[in-house]
């Protein structure tokens, strides 16, 4: 199966992730999914985890960015109390408005790495701007209606990619 869905490492959570990790790799700005990646999306406010990752990356000087294809209103209803920035409406899995991103803050693309949970939007969106992506798990059962489409089609690819041993676990990166 195409290549393009390949992430360069898979976690069950972004919670499990040492900011170690992102050290390692060189990473300095982590752009964040938020749907069932860091949050359910019904959830209005960041919980005490979240609000527990953010401060241990900003402590690692990793800069963290909400990257949501959600409405901004949903987005920086949440972010808003993490006191970090977020690009809504990101239209992932099209890479122009990430690329934008990357451009707008002068990054270096082997500077950041985007988590998130689904390979039809953020592995896709990742790998076509050429920036790592670490797969996760979604975090809660339920899923906006617009996302059931995507998970219809991630299943399956997502087992293959399990068989074939290309979801390697970030720990051993």
């Amino acid at each position: 199966m195409c290549k393009s869905f390949i992430p360069f490492g898979h976690a069950k959570s972004i919670y499990e992730i040492d900011p170690s990790f992102y050290t390692k790799h060189g990473v300095k700005t982590l752009f964040m999914d938020l749907d069932n990646t860091l949050d359910s999306y019904k959830a209005k406010e960041p919980k005490q985890e979240t609000i527990e990752l953010i401060k241990k990356l900003q402590t690692n000087n990793i800069t963290p960015v909400v990257i949501s294809n959600n409405k901004a209103s949903r987005v920086s209803g949440y972010v808003n109390k993490l006191g970090i920035e977020f690009l809504a409406s990101a239209r992932k899995p099209f890479a122009k408005r990430l690329l934008n991103e990357i451009s707008k803050r002068n990054l270096k693309k082997d500077e950041v790495m985007l988590v998130g949970d689904q390979m039809m939007t953020d592995v896709l969106a990742g790998k076509h701007a050429g920036i790592r992506v670490v797969l996760t798990e979604k975090i809660v059962k339920e899923d906006q209606f617009t996302t059931h489409f995507n998970r219809l089609i991630d299943r399956p690819i997502r087992r293959h990619h399990r068989k074939k041993g290309n979801l390697r676990n970030w720990r051993d990166l």
